[in-house]
């Protein structure tokens, strides 16, 4: 019993792991390999979770583990691929733009410590969670390298910058993926967006990861209106 209640620990370990390795990729550019091992972190991050509740085996360390890897492999591996790019693509005198990046590790600290002192973000979070974030991002490198060399393309890419980092602090409330059940009722924007998530990967490839959080900004936009016209 007692190596059992290690396992989730094990798991967000291997989390942070496979984030150090993206970082060290983003460093040296290797686009494909960040998007692997962050998918891996993802992986990883929703894995320790189920263990421990399938387990009981919840611990305040595990809960501040978790927080420490999700910074690295969703603040920090993905702030570097942008910054990389921004770093390469950049005329030589805008090339301290690139820094503007460093937002987003920042932001993802904060929103994750805010977290972790909120007791009522259950069921529904508060602005964009971390591991969205990242996913957001690799979307959006995987468009900019492929499809956005132009100067509006970068203008857009470096403005997305703080306005994502402000989606992560905002107080807007977002459904979580988290099924009380598995019936329809209850569950019908989850199931909605996990069809049209899969629809548009297979369709995107990496580049779908943007639409599908997009995606999910939208139906929560949708869904938290709905919740204040119905309470009216």
């Amino acid at each position: 019993m007692v190596m059992v209640k290690h396992i989730p620990n094990t798991i967000t370990s291997l989390n942070l792991l496979s984030g150090c390795v993206a970082v060290i990729s983003a460093l040296s550019g290797n686009f494909m390999a960040v998007v692997v091992c962050v998918a891996l972190s993802a992986v990883f991050d929703f894995c320790d979770g189920l263990a421990a509740r399938l387990l009981k085996a919840y611990s305040p360390m595990g809960k501040e583990l978790d927080s420490l890897a999700d910074l690295v492999s969703f603040g920090l591996a993905p702030a570097l691929m942008v910054y990389h790019l921004l770093q390469t693509s950049l005329p030589q005198e805008w090339g301290a733009v690139a820094y503007v990046a460093l937002l987003i590790p920042v932001f993802a600290a904060l929103r994750l410590a805010k977290f972790n002192i909120d007791d009522t973000q259950a069921t529904t979070f508060k602005g964009l969670a971390v591991p969205a974030n990242a996913l957001w991002w690799l979307g959006a490198c995987d468009l900019y390298i492929n499809q956005s060399h132009t100067e509006a393309g970068l203008i857009l890419f470096v403005a997305s910058i703080p306005l994502f980092a402000f989606l992560m602090v905002c107080r807007l409330p977002m459904f979580s993926l988290k099924f009380a059940g598995l019936g329809w009722h209850g569950n019908e924007v989850r199931y909605v967006f996990l069809a049209a998530s899969v629809v548009l990967l297979i369709w995107q490839g990496i580049a779908g990861f943007a639409a599908v959080i997009g995606l999910y900004i939208l139906l929560s936009l949708l869904t938290y209106n709905k919740q204040k016209i119905a309470t009216k």
